[in-house]
């Protein structure tokens, strides 16, 4: 596995690196065309070229060739409403943690990055016009959900699922890189959840696309509340706000979301794998090109 999963990570940092630099090239065409070319070097095409390396069908060994079924899809939107209350709740916890004092600089730095994040992400969701929300949600829904999908879920996750880890170990370790990987400490924890809940949605279906199409919905609800906000049909802050409580009052709405959230997932488990046995991988010995883990 650390053999593959290095190769899979180096190949990543090379395409970023030409991202940025095709990136550069491209300033002039915008921040949706420079995140566009980021997704496909440095995401899509590490994760298609790993795969292909590690398996003769590199399609499938990513579960791309299995389509989402019609529950899926319906659990995946149900989860994202009854969830809400809960990751808002997770999200304000995340915010408000504080490191050590003895740490202080560090955590001076940490937000001085995820501030000049948030700049970046408001400009991006500066929207006001109808093909500013259908380009924003191309790139920011679609296109990210589809690319950071392929790239954890597809390569990342399957490399490891199919080491001689368990398919709870690859959620959780893929779940915590792909957090990582975005470096905003204080958002980590609700990064993180998302990943395993995206995780589990394909040990449970074998379908890649449910994952992504959970995904993109994730990120294209962002950017429509942008829009409507600001067009102001909607408050600033719509939705925001559900599940955290006034100061000293008990979350309730977040426990009671935290419950069918748990709930859902557990019947999901239940009713959403594939023939699959146990929904570990289905990848057959000889459908993977043998590389030397010494």
């Amino acid at each position: 596995m650390a053999t593959r999963l290095l190769l899979l990570l180096c190949l990543m940092f090379v395409g970023v690196m030409a991202a940025s630099v095709v990136s550069v090239l491209m300033v002039k065409f915008g921040l949706l065309t420079m995140l566009t070319v980021q997704d496909v070097l440095g995401f899509i095409v590490p994760a298609v070229a790993a795969m292909a390396i590690f398996y003769r069908r590199p399609l499938h060994a990513m579960c791309l060739d299995s389509a989402p079924s019609l529950k899926a899809i319906l659990v995946v939107l149900a989860f994202a409403i009854v969830s809400l209350p809960a990751m808002n709740w997770l999200v304000n916890f995340n915010e408000a943690m504080s490191l050590p004092s003895w740490m202080s600089g560090i955590e001076q730095a940490m937000r001085a990055m995820e501030d000049s994040a948030a700049d970046a992400t408001e400009q991006l969701l500066d929207i006001h016009t109808l093909w500013q929300l259908i380009s924003t949600v191309f790139v920011v829904g679609l296109m990210a959900g589809l690319s950071e999908e392929m790239l954890f879920r597809g390569a990342m996750q399957q490399t490891i699922q199919d080491s001689r880890l368990n398919a709870h170990a690859a959620v959780w370790i893929t779940a915590i890189l792909f957090s990582a990987f975005h470096m905003q400490f204080f958002g980590f924890l609700p990064r993180m959840i998302l990943g395993v809940w995206l995780g589990y949605l394909l040990v449970w279906t074998r379908s890649l696309w449910v994952p992504i199409i959970a995904h993109t919905l994730n990120n294209s609800t962002v950017v429509l509340f942008s829009y409507m906000a600001n067009k102001s049909i909607v408050a600033e802050d719509f939705g925001d706000n559900l599940g955290i409580p006034a100061d000293g009052a008990f979350p309730w709405l977040a426990v009671l979301s935290l419950i069918a959230s748990l709930a859902l997932a557990v019947w999901a488990s239940r009713n959403m794998k594939s023939k699959t046995i146990n929904g570990e991988a289905d990848n057959h010995p000889d459908d993977v090109h043998p590389i030397n883990e010494g």
